[in-house]
């Protein structure tokens, strides 16, 4: 009973040091509270690969919203802080990258495997359309073997 006592007892003396310490910033509006909670939702940590800076608990997501935030106060708009987190993390810390020529691919890889699969399945269906037409019909032997065949299972099945 002390041994469940003492457990009890370490783990609620250390409940507090396991605790997650959020980040407290002051806003002036709700407005910018607002805005600065949808620029950290749309911006992923390069760390935690799909993970929003604002979710992530990772110490590179930290920096960035803290620079998020840095840069809402000295009145940066939502284009320039982005651009400067794209700037020095890449491309990647964007959820919606821009179209443009360096992601051309990016965007036109769903459409061109759905014209792919569209290909394969014209293709399949034409060639089993060829090859059921084109079959040879069957020689008068392999007609009789056929029905020698077909003749036995019937009478080697109970009735």
């Amino acid at each position: 009973m002390i041994r469940i006592v003492c457990f009890a007892l370490a783990v609620l003396i250390s409940a507090p040091a396991m605790a997650e310490v959020a980040d407290v910033y002051d806003f002036d509006t709700m407005a910018q509270q607002q805005r600065y909670q949808n620029l950290t939702a749309e911006l992923r940590c390069p760390k935690c690969q799909n993970q929003n800076i604002a979710d992530s608990n990772s110490p590179i997501a930290a920096d960035m919203r803290e620079e998020v935030y840095r840069m809402m106060k000295d009145g940066a708009s939502d284009e320039a802080i982005v651009e400067s987190l794209v700037a020095r993390f890449g491309e990647f810390v964007r959820y919606k990258p821009e179209f443009e020529s360096r992601t051309i691919l990016l965007w036109a890889t769903p459409a061109i495997a759905v014209l792919v699969g569209l290909l394969v399945v014209v293709g399949v269906v034409r060639r089993s359309r060829r090859a059921g037409t084109d079959a040879p019909a069957l020689s008068e032997e392999e007609k009789a073997r056929a029905d020698r065949m077909l003749a036995g299972q019937h009478q080697d099945t109970p009735s």
